[in-house]
């Protein structure tokens, strides 16, 4: 059994679904921190079954609307001073800048490449984002 230890202050991330905390580690940005930051891939759970954790050894800001685009279910627990102190609620946001690109070949992010790429829910019972330029489907 691998051990990785706890954290004094910082933040765990539980409950992203099995095979999903690389991606979200990159569209976090995490990969640019000069912390400590674990991801722990397949970690065993009764509840999920099998789920990823990502750990960071520090107290960051985290964009909360990038964790409830990926998955509103995630927990995010802020530790301070080895203690959890507080969970936010992730929601789903109503509307996303520049965390996916639209792939639709005529829209018109393909030809305009400064344009922002901004996706409005659309959906909120099955996670559907629409691209606000062409309505393609996101995810």
């Amino acid at each position: 059994m691998m051990t990785v230890s706890s954290i004094e202050n910082g933040i765990v991330l539980d409950h992203i679904a099995a095979g999903r905390g690389m991606d979200l580690y990159k569209a976090l940005g995490l990969d640019e921190l000069s912390c400590l930051v674990a991801v722990i891939t397949n970690a065993y759970s009764k509840k999920m079954g099998r789920k990823d954790i990502i750990k960071i050894d520090a107290e960051i800001d985290l964009n909360l609307d990038i964790i409830g685009y990926f998955d509103p279910n995630i927990t995010v627990n802020i530790i301070k001073d080895g203690v959890n102190t507080k969970k936010p609620k992730i929601e789903p946001p109503e509307r996303i800048e520049n965390i996916i690109r639209c792939k639709n070949p005529r829209c018109i992010t393909t030809v305009e490449q400064e344009l922002p790429h901004v996706f409005k829910l659309t959906d909120r019972e099955n996670m559907v984002y629409r691209c606000i330029y062409c309505e393609s489907k996101a995810k």
